[in-house]
């Protein structure tokens, strides 16, 4: 594992207004993940998790503190250059599935390559990520004909087939039931120790988290 950090954080923080009160969602906030890790992020709901997550994929920014993906500071990076960032170096996988429910598993892969100026097809090494998570036979069906475990399997393969340098999972096993939970989990594990993918994943889960290399403690807007 190279030891270079893919993701650093110094002294992060986020503060939103809430009428005539400051919320404080982070509170600096110190992380740092090594390219080719597994970590897992935990902690009750109110911890600052979610705004760690927005801010890491510049869905947001910090009211203070630094972030530095792959060594570049977020903070340089213009509108147009996040939205390129987020388009290139980060696949995100989400709770809700969010598949398009009128177009089939692949179609729902292959718009993330269209908005992203990418060649409408599947590498060898994408198709490979399909048999990793089993669904290479499901690729002309639509969400509905899937099970919840495998519209979470298409969401993950979305969130690879541009090849980002992370993957940041939110709650990405709270809408399945224990096999189905267990299953992917497993993938994305899998995923971080066949293809040395970087993972970021958040969850309020312990058992969740313990697949994960490494796990990290939120509590009130602070990694502990």
């Amino acid at each position: 594992m190279n030891e270079t950090p893919m993701i650093e954080t110094r002294e992060l923080s986020k503060t939103y207004r809430a009428g005539d009160v400051d919320v404080h969602a982070l509170a600096g906030a110190n992380l740092e993940v090594l390219k080719g890790e597994f970590v897992s992020v935990v902690g009750a709901s109110g911890s600052g998790k979610s705004t760690l997550f927005n801010i890491l994929g510049t869905l947001t920014t910090p009211t203070s503190g630094t972030v530095r993906i792959d060594g570049r500071d977020l903070k340089d990076l213009s509108n147009a250059e996040r939205a390129e960032f987020r388009k290139t170096m980060v696949g995100f996988v989400f709770q809700k599935y969010n598949l398009l429910p009128t177009l089939s598993a692949e179609d729902n892969i292959r718009i993330v390559q269209y908005i992203a100026n990418r060649a409408l097809e599947f590498t060898p090494e994408f198709e490979g990520i399909l048999d990793i998570l089993g669904i290479r036979d499901r690729m002309k069906r639509k969400p509905r004909a899937l099970s919840g475990g495998q519209q979470q399997r298409v969401a993950i393969a979305r969130a690879l087939v541009n090849r980002p340098r992370i993957l940041l999972a939110d709650e990405p096993t709270g809408n399945l039931d224990s096999k189905n939970s267990a299953a992917v989990l497993g993938l994305l594990r899998d995923l971080n120790q066949r293809l040395g993918q970087t993972i970021l994943m958040i969850t309020h889960d312990q058992e969740a988290a313990s697949y994960a290399g490494r796990s990290i403690h939120m509590r009130d807007g602070k990694i502990v």
